[in-house]
């Protein structure tokens, strides 16, 4: 005999903790009974439905028929690229496509029920049975256990479909193959390799802050793909950090980065009396400098956006000087002169700053030096990823 006070604590119990509507654990139950009970007593074509009264245990059972006409559509097993093939019901017997244990004519249906109309389910009574037999319970159990798992998954696709493009925070399960997975109680995240920072190193049990760039739903389970090497990582912990770019009135523009060492942001105001790079630095730098340690130390240049490609082109080359700059809109390509002893600052180690102004920015950038004698010239193609 089901206990029913147990029953509903456990409902309870799974709503809370796993977050799966109670209504979809009963629906998961109802349809095991009514698996349970075709398998036992049913007949080929029958459709058994079951309710489950949760206030006294009992489960009711009913068979469904659907309204047909006397021609009934059905798809040509044989030939499965016609579009459909039309049959009369005494065609459609000797081809076992019409089932009087799944179908029932619009005529007789009538008879049963006013009003009813092609396509509609006419239901009847089943006699319950007590016993349903070792193997249909096993099936009953299986379609339940099949049921909860899908009903929490879907829990979690909610849950966490709505985080997608989020910082999420969580604890470091374990780290195996250099892959960090990360637990965030109802489900647990995967920190790749290659999306970590270069020198980074995470130990069981850490706190840890990532950037859920996809939500995937597998045969193996949910999959939540994290990054901390993602642009938008950084341009959400702007977000966090400064609420000017949390209400919209500041902007990030662009990001170039280069994990572990770099970046680049263009920052633009939406209110003349706010100060976009201001925003972002913050008070004697508290709030860049968060950042930079959430980070391992990767520099940050905030540059201010421009609707004019002189000037913000010119910008992206910061922290040098530019002299003077050449904008060839039909190559998208932009030349800049800065100062012999800039020279090396413009271009950054191994092209770095460069190369991130260039990604930055869009344009190619070719730098050199305002003496002709000792002209050095650096060219840097755009390379746009796809984020």
């Amino acid at each position: 005999m089901l206990d029913l006070k147990t029953f509903k604590s456990a409902l309870e119990q799974l709503e809370e903790e796993r977050k799966i509507p109670k209504e979809k654990i009963l629906d998961a139950i109802e349809q095991a009974m009514a698996a349970a009970y075709k398998k036992d007593y049913g007949k080929k074509g029958q459709i058994i439905r079951a309710k489950f009264d949760l206030e006294t245990g009992k489960t009711d059972f009913y068979q469904i028929k659907i309204v047909v006409d006397e021609t009934i559509a059905i798809m040509d097993v044989e030939d499965k690229k016609n579009e459909k093939d039309y049959f009369t019901k005494d065609e459609a017997d000797e081809r076992v496509h019409f089932n009087a244990e799944h179908h029932m004519l619009l005529e007789d249906a009538k008879k049963i029920k006013k009003g009813v109309e092609l396509n509609d389910e006419v239901v009847f009574p089943l006699e319950a049975k007590d016993d349903y037999g070792r193997i249909a319970a096993q099936t009953a159990k299986q379609v339940i256990i099949q049921k909860i798992r899908e009903a929490e998954r879907t829990s979690i696709i909610d849950e966490y479909g709505t985080k997608e493009g989020e910082i999420l925070g969580g604890i470091v399960q374990k780290v195996e193959r250099g892959n960090v997975y990360v637990d965030f109680n109802r489900a647990t995240g995967i920190l790749p390799a290659e999306e970590q920072i270069p020198g980074e190193f995470f130990q069981r049990g850490q706190r840890i802050r990532a950037y859920l760039y996809s939500v995937e739903d597998t045969p193996r389970g949910i999959n939540l793909r994290l990054s901390r090497t993602h642009p938008k990582f950084i341009e959400k912990l702007f977000a966090i950090e400064a609420p000017e770019i949390q209400n919209g009135v500041v902007e990030i523009k662009s990001i170039a980065r280069e994990a572990g060492a770099r970046s680049k942001i263009a920052v633009h105001s939406n209110d003349e009396h706010i100060d976009a790079v201001g925003s972002c630095v913050g008070q004697k730098g508290t709030r860049v400098n968060t950042i930079t340690q959430e980070l391992g130390g990767e520099k940050i240049d905030i540059i201010p956006w421009s609707s004019d490609p002189k000037i913000f082109v010119s910008n992206s080359i910061s922290p040098a000087k530019v002299l003077s700059i050449e904008i060839d809109e039909k190559d998208h390509k932009a030349t800049l002169e800065v100062a012999n002893d800039q020279l090396s600052l413009a271009i950054g180690k191994g092209g770095q700053n460069v190369r991130l102004a260039a990604k930055l920015t869009g344009w190619r950038i070719d730098i050199k030096g305002d003496k002709v004698v000792e002209e050095t010239t650096e060219t840097h193609n755009v390379e746009k990823k796809e984020e």
